[in-house]
């Protein structure tokens, strides 16, 4: 079973996006998906929610207030984890995955909150045993600025991989509206953002994203 996180201690990065884009793309490539909702602000539920009855169904788990019972059948798990998360609240999540994806947004607040952050979980058990492997996401950037550029500097420099660039732009707002990601939109629309997501998504079926 694939096990994936998106995770970052401040709120508003983008990690219900990110993980409701992983969630379609699995689920539009045959796999059967499991989405568990750890924020008690539901975003990802909500979108599943308004999913469209005739698209691949994907189970969802409130796990901010159920019991996490993984269907026996799940081929792919993403976890939507909550805002706020740090220290000793790191180390219960990351026992749950493989691969933990930080989205980063292209602001100096988000860059310092960030740098603190990676420090506090490359010290998390798990992370430092290389028993769940970590990567950076730039997310909702508008490329050729000088705050991207350096948001690109600060990535680069980390000691976890850098994997791609995912844009600002409003297909993604399209997309949750509807139930959707990217992935089950019109090619033509979303050309260039599939394009954005192809590193990761190459990254995420490499062994070099799983624990070996």
């Amino acid at each position: 079973m694939r096990t994936i996180m998106t995770l970052n201690q401040k709120g508003g990065c983008g990690k219900s996006t990110i993980a409701s884009n992983l969630a379609s793309y699995y689920s539009a490539n045959g796999k059967s998906v499991t989405v568990v909702d750890l924020d008690p602000q539901g975003c990802s539920l909500e979108w599943l929610k308004a999913r469209p009855p005739e698209r691949p169904a994907i189970h969802g788990i409130r796990g901010w207030k159920d019991e996490i019972k993984i269907p026996k059948d799940t081929d792919v798990v993403i976890y939507d984890a909550p805002a706020g998360a740090h220290g000793k609240d790191l180390t219960p999540l990351l026992k749950r995955v493989q691969t933990a994806l930080i989205p980063v947004l292209p602001s100096p607040i988000d860059m310092r909150a960030c740098a603190h952050f990676i420090q506090d979980i490359l010290t998390a058990g798990r992370v430092s045993r290389d028993e769940v492997k970590l990567a950076v996401i730039a997310n909702r950037v508008r490329e050729h600025t000088l705050i991207y550029q350096s948001l690109e500097t600060f990535l680069t420099a980390l000691d976890i991989p850098f994997i791609t660039t995912l844009r600002d732009t409003q297909n993604y707002i399209r997309a949750a509206e509807r139930g959707l990601g990217i992935f089950e939109m019109a090619p033509s629309a979303v050309e260039f953002d599939l394009e954005q997501w192809q590193p990761l998504i190459k990254w995420l079926n490499s062994k070099r994203s799983t624990p070996q």
